[in-house]
């Protein structure tokens, strides 16, 4: 057994990440909104011994209803249903800082993290588009740079929220009378430009001290902040070579912000299709290319490349006058992702659509299953990856599939666990500390 080991996180989403998956005869339209589904998933996750899952969430409606199935449950409400029907597995869930406050925030994180004996992580995201704005009566998006100031301040405030009990704050003598120790309870009183914040949490500190903090912007700003703060980086690559920069420049950062860059762990996204043969695969990966109906995607290829309506045409190439990342105020990196996969390989608006449609900026791969854990090792050994977010076509063949053919080849290489072993935290999984109470260091001392 190698001393570096993979994690794995199994990235959830209704009937697979697929948008035609939905349509196969074998899917439930309906699976999005049923409890039984995702315990069904988070249990064959846990079973392969995955470090994690993870439920994305955004604060307004996705896509049309006529494309795939849309709306979805509110995670920390699920994965606190999850909690309860699983064991080992961590739990992540997406918020945002741009539509939520931190107090309530870090409660609802505190209390997922002693419901389930710490295994509770935060994906942050800032949120961009003008809808998840309108929903929140503002008339357009806060700015890129605005979004990731808020969202710095947040992160500041829900940390101090977790810190404002020390871990024996609780005395609960009987004898004397005496429930708790008022002196080990510390009130932030924040007051910052975007929030004012007395406490202190009425929840007490958590069996990890805080969530796993996990991050997913690509940007500059994206990539500033996770520096600073993410302890797991969510990422879309699509070659190894961009992997591999990607995570030198994310690891560097790190330690110029003064922290061990072995302590930020970073999960490109793979969208596995598998089959017993190459052949088998391939054929898999077609039929549900067959299902997409491409004239839905073209809108939502529009409003990610700003650009009106009716612009693009779907057998003809991407408009050559595209703006720069610099002038996007939305989601940057997904923005420059799309538009240089297109301009790489040469792709007509079909083709993209049909590219992204099996995981929306995310590496695609169709193969057996050894060749998959051969990719998966490439990239982990080669310096591109400490891990992967699994994203399964379909769901739940998909990660059926993937539990029961590749996570056996991984073990056999060394390069994962056989495994849980002793009750551990998220954080402990992914080789994290716990940690100190920032209240008791010599700063606030």
């Amino acid at each position: 057994m190698t001393a570096r080991q993979l994690h794995l996180n199994a990235f959830l989403m209704n009937t697979g990440h697929h948008e035609a998956s939905w349509r196969l005869p074998e899917s439930d339209p309906y699976a999005h909104v049923e409890l039984s589904h995702y315990v069904g998933l988070a249990r064959t996750a846990e079973r392969g011994t995955f470090d994690s899952l993870f439920l994305a969430d955004g604060p307004q409606l996705w896509s049309n209803l006529a494309q795939r199935p849309a709306g979805a449950l509110e995670p920390l409400t699920l994965l606190t249903a999850l909690a309860t029907a699983t064991e080992h597995i961590g739990l992540i869930a997406t918020a945002s800082t741009s539509y939520n406050s931190p107090y309530n925030l870090a409660r609802r994180f505190a209390s997922l993290d002693i419901v389930s004996g710490g295994r509770a992580g935060w994906n942050i995201v800032t949120t961009a588009g003008k809808e998840a704005a309108r929903n929140f009566g503002l008339a357009e998006e806060p700015s890129h740079a605005e979004r990731y100031a808020r969202a710095a301040e947040f992160l500041d405030v829900a940390l101090k929220l977790w810190d404002s009990w020390e871990d024996d704050a609780i005395v609960a003598d009987k004898a004397a009378g005496v429930w708790g120790d008022d002196s080990k309870i510390h009130p932030p009183r924040h007051r910052g430009r975007y929030f004012s914040v007395a406490g202190p949490l009425n929840v007490p500190r958590t069996p990890q001290g805080y969530p796993l903090l996990v991050q997913a912007g690509s940007s500059e700003d994206g990539k500033a902040f996770a520096a600073r703060y993410a302890e797991a980086v969510f990422t879309a690559q699509q070659t190894l070579a961009g992997a591999q920069d990607f995570y030198a420049d994310l690891k560097s950062r790190a330690a110029r912000a003064g922290r061990d860059p072995g302590q930020l762990k970073v999960l490109p996204g793979i969208v596995p299709v598998l089959g017993s043969t190459e052949a088998e695969a391939r054929a898999a990966e077609r039929l549900l290319e067959d299902h997409i109906v491409y004239e839905h995607g073209v809108g939502r290829l529009e409003d990610l490349l700003r650009l009106p309506a009716g612009t693009l045409e779907l057998d003809g190439p991407l408009p050559a006058d595209l703006p720069p990342e610099s002038a996007v105020e939305g989601a940057k990196s997904r923005y420059t992702l799309v538009v240089e996969l297109a301009r790489r390989d040469r792709l007509t608006v079909r083709q993209l659509i049909g590219r992204l449609g099996g995981g929306r900026g995310h590496l695609t791969f169709a193969g057996t299953p050894e060749q998959v854990a051969d990719r998966i090792e490439t990239w982990f050994t080669r310096g591109a990856a400490d891990g992967f977010n699994i994203m399964p076509a379909v769901l739940p063949s998909g990660l059926d599939a993937f539990v029961e053919h590749v996570v056996p080849r991984l073990r056999a290489r060394g390069l994962f666990r056989t495994e849980y072993g002793p009750r551990q935290t998220l954080r402990e999984r992914y080789g994290l500390p716990r940690p100190a109470n920032q209240y008791l260091t010599p700063a606030f001392s």
